[in-house]
């Protein structure tokens, strides 16, 4: 049996013990926090998130509430998958009629170039554009 006084004269024992402990804890945590993410379950992360019971809640949780969810994601994943199967609907493309004047407004007007004489005897371009 350990003593108080044998434990401050060799604490180096002490630390393993603790490092033990604390490496037990964090790998069983992190386990049970990832599952618990992963299937959407906000009760369990925060249950083993706050709650510190040397790593039994997580173990809890990964062995018998873990593998409940993930049988409920994959058949609502294979139901999924199995209406992507299905064929589709198709739908019926229409083409639209342009009236005239979509058809007008839709068409390049070539442009005509005048050649304007001043007053002042200069010679310039206006641009007008064609009827029809």
């Amino acid at each position: 049996m350990l003593t108080m006084y044998e434990l401050y004269q060799q604490p180096t024992n002490l630390i393993f013990g603790l490092l033990l402990v604390s490496v037990w804890i964090i790998i069983w945590k992190g386990l049970g926090l990832w599952y618990a993410a992963r299937n959407e379950q906000k009760g369990w992360f925060i249950a083993i998130l706050i709650l510190n019971t040397l790593g039994l809640l997580p173990i809890i949780y990964l062995i018998w509430f873990r593998t409940k969810y993930e049988n409920v994601k994959r058949e609502n994943k294979f139901q999924e998958f199995v209406e992507e199967l299905k064929p589709k609907k198709e739908t019926k493309t229409v083409k639209k009629e342009f009236t005239d004047k979509e058809k007008e407004a839709t068409q390049n007007k070539p442009v005509k170039k005048k050649t304007v004489k001043n007053k002042t005897g200069n010679i310039t371009t206006k641009n007008s554009s064609a009827k029809k």
